[in-house]
């Protein structure tokens, strides 16, 4: 007699024997009292049953609303670990552990830990169909939250019917999600519970403790990111970092270029994504969006660097996102969105979502209003009643095709050919509006010392620079030598190398504190200069660390500067920047095997400031 997750499965029409054997092995161990397979037709149903148990709430039309757990509201870098078989593996920041025993322990910890709920499978493609890198992007989640599954279906695309075309139906990452109890795992003590592995060498992920996006969306971070760079690495194929990739339309010309890159939390990359251009440049150039957050990246036939974007949607930050700073992106999660919002402020009576950025102000009439724990505003004493109604980390999912300025070509299987690879980092000082790389092992060993000023004000680092390698700093799952050999190995195949480029929002008047550069939908110029000056079209002024621009290359028609900002904006401070190399030094000393290509251009620059 065949038991009834062999019923579910055969209603569902898994024929695929591994998937089978995969989700009895699991519902096995977490013991759930029923299993059952979605696909994104499921939405409409999955979302009224999360409204009727009360796990969702409205957010008006068409839009719905979610709270954590308040010990569950971010991922946790020192809870999530990279483990494979092999001690080598081990890097300075994948914080690796050996296989078997982080195996051993997330099954005690998941066993019978599903009991009374349903076991969610989520087959899905971390990619488009249809690209060559279709086989590194599916997979199988199991999920013990109906809210996460809402998620994946929002950020992947998610069906079983997508197995169909893949060359190796048995080829998929299993990635299993157990909530736990989170009132019980000790969260932020020696004893938490919490733990959250990606088996690279085995492309299985378990993650246990949590329900929040970046630890529970097991196809975005864990697969999308930390496994997907693995496999990149081990296969030789290709490279998945936490990327933007946007798109610039010259109307004039028809032509568009490319530009990818990756920034540390904090210095704008979403809304770089997303930008539109300035009024005075948007008849002529377009921006069009392909994705925020990571980019897949390799070779082309014809000699050139191409990328896509491997998700479906956008797991965005909502903090200081309005109409000013991201027009689109509050485009995306409006009314008929489908968007889902965590841990905002909401309105009990209108349903309406509020965060700080959201508006202006705050908004005046408080009465009906919650904050991110589900306390009235109304109700907080005189010790919490400045503290931020939305959660610093609170959230917004939506789909990519709700996004106002999506590229035509997102969808495309082929993927986009890359012009340009971007860093970016909030710094006060240092870093100029923009400095192009035209060498392949600077521009990656530029990456590889890409930092950002922290704004971790509680924990005493607001202001210090952190180092946060290609961005990667917390995705990182193998050693950073071998990392930047990877790279060195997939760029120098090409025939036609994008340039590279380091820019700088953030700079600071020393005096007074101001912003030098307006920042927004005016950072589209430095990207046009870049363009400019890799097809020919703008000189600019070599310095020991890149090409500058000159003062009268950029197009800064309709933009008013004070006096003197813009030579500082491109100014290069030699003691400021010596003193830099020698954190450098520091840096990079940390990292075994680093390629002699990338020694030998911090020893040239290096010496070309004489730090004291």
């Amino acid at each position: 007699m065949r038991t009834n997750i062999e019923q579910t499965l055969d209603a569902a029409a898994v024929t695929t024997q591994a998937i089978r054997e995969f989700v009895q092995e699991w519902a096995a161990i977490t013991t759930p009292t029923r299993v059952e397979v979605v696909s994104a037709a499921d939405d409409a149903r999955l979302i009224q049953e999360a409204l009727d148990a009360g796990e969702l709430l409205r957010a008006g039309e068409g839009r719905y609303y979610a709270r954590s757990h308040v010990n569950d509201t971010a991922r946790s870098e020192a809870r999530t670990v990279v483990a494979t078989s092999n001690p080598s593996d081990r890097g300075v920041y994948n914080n690796w552990h050996p296989a078997d025993e982080v195996t051993a322990t997330l099954r005690g910890r998941m066993r019978a830990a599903s009991a009374g709920k349903t076991m969610y499978v989520v087959p899905y493609l971390m990619a488009v169909p249809g690209t060559p890198l279709a086989p590194f992007a599916a997979g199988v989640q199991l999920t013990d939250d109906r809210t996460v599954v809402l998620h994946m279906i929002r950020m992947a695309r998610v069906g079983l019917h997508l197995f169909d075309d893949l060359d190796d139906p048995d080829f998929f990452v299993r990635g299993v999600h157990v909530t736990g109890d989170l009132d019980a795992l000790n969260q932020g003590t020696p004893e938490d519970q919490r733990l959250f592995a990606t088996i690279a060498d085995q492309r299985t992920i378990l993650h246990y403790g949590s329900a929040y996006g970046g630890n529970a969306l097991l196809g975005k971070i864990a697969h999308a990111l930390r496994l997907a760079s693995y496999d990149g690495w081990v296969s030789g194929r290709f490279l998945a970092e936490q990327f933007l990739l946007l798109g610039i339309v010259d109307t004039h010309t028809g032509r568009t270029y490319h530009v990818c890159g990756g920034f540390p939390s904090a210095s704008g990359k979403t809304n770089l994504a997303m930008t539109l251009p300035p009024d005075a440049l948007g008849d002529r150039y377009r921006v069009e969006f392909y994705g925020d957050d990571i980019a897949w990246l390799w070779t082309g036939d014809d000699g050139r660097l191409y990328g896509m974007n491997p998700e479906n949607g956008i797991f965005g930050v909502a903090k200081d996102t309005n109409e000013t700073t991201n027009p689109a992106a509050v485009d995306a999660m409006g009314p008929g969105s489908g968007a889902i919002f965590t841990n905002v402020a909401r309105h009990d009576l209108t349903g309406e979502v509020w965060w700080e950025g959201n508006t202006r102000e705050t908004p005046t009439q408080i009465e009906g209003w919650r904050d991110w724990t589900g306390q009235l505003i109304t109700d907080r004493d005189e010790h919490t009643r400045n503290d931020p109604w939305a959660h610093p980390n609170s959230r917004f999912a939506t789909a990519l095709t709700n996004i106002p300025t999506l590229a035509p070509a997102a969808d495309h299987p082929a993927g986009v050919p890359i012009d340009a690879i971007i860093f970016g980092g909030r710094t006060s000082d240092r870093e100029p509006l923009i400095r192009a790389i035209t060498d392949l092992a600077e521009g990656v060993y530029d990456g590889l010392t890409l930092g950002a000023e922290a704004t971790f004000a509680a924990e005493g680092l607001d202001g210090q620079l952190r180092y946060d390698p290609m961005s990667m700093r917390p995705f990182l799952s193998y050693p950073e030598g071998d990392y930047a050999q990877h790279w060195l190995t997939i760029l120098g195949k090409l025939a036609h190398p994008p340039i590279f480029a380091h820019v700088n929002w953030f700079q600071r008047d020393p005096d007074d504190g101001r912003y030098l550069w307006p920042g927004y939908r005016e950072n589209l110029r430095a990207l046009l200069w870049l363009i400019d000056h890799h097809h020919g079209r703008a000189n600019g002024q070599h310095t020991p660390v890149g090409i500058v621009p000159t003062p009268d290359e950029l197009d800064l028609d309709g933009l008013n500067l004070r006096a003197g900002d813009l030579d500082r904006l491109l100014h290069i401070d030699h003691a400021r920047w010596g003193a830099e190399m020698h954190h450098r030094s520091e840096h990079l000393a940390q990292f075994p095997n680093l390629p002699e290509p990338i020694r030998d251009v911090h020893k040239r620059i290096t010496t070309q400031f004489e730090w004291r």
